[in-house]
């Protein structure tokens, strides 16, 4: 296949479940920018124990915020290696929804919602029919 063929858009719709799951790393990627922003804020206007932590903390989530960005922008351009980058946000992001359930007040239900969109996409994403939409074959259908 020329490279030409594979930037060539699929003309059939783009299934629901691809559009969901990169509605998904979409939310991920924006809730990591506004925890960023929050914690650099906090950092340079705020009374942290340590301003730098918390300022190097939300600059770290910022940056982080562009993997599952770049992944559901993939997903929704039906590009294979998308599905990777965006499993590994899922996977990441449910030990930080443990923790959060873990801890008390309004973080619980921040951890309750974030369980809910990591688990959510990881069912999404191995789907049959989102991996079929990405042009990923298994390895008895090769």
């Amino acid at each position: 296949m020329s490279s030409s063929e594979r930037n060539t858009p699929d003309p059939s719709p783009r299934p629901g479940r691809l559009t969901a799951a990169a509605a998904c790393a979409g939310l991920e990627a924006l809730a990591l920018v506004v925890g960023g922003v929050y914690m650099l804020a906090m950092g340079l206007l705020g009374r942290p124990d340590s301003p730098q932590q918390a300022e190097m903390g939300g600059i770290t989530l910022i940056a982080l915020a562009v993997i599952p960005l770049l992944a559901a922008r993939g997903l929704l351009l039906r590009r294979g290696w998308s599905r990777g980058p965006a499993l590994v946000t899922q996977i990441m992001a449910l030990p930080v929804a443990w923790t959060l359930l873990r801890s008390s007040g309004p973080l619980i239900p921040a951890g309750i919602a974030l369980a809910v969109i990591a688990v959510t996409a990881l069912v999404l994403l191995v789907n049959p029919t989102t991996t079929e939409a990405l042009g990923i074959r298994g390895r008895d259908r090769a």
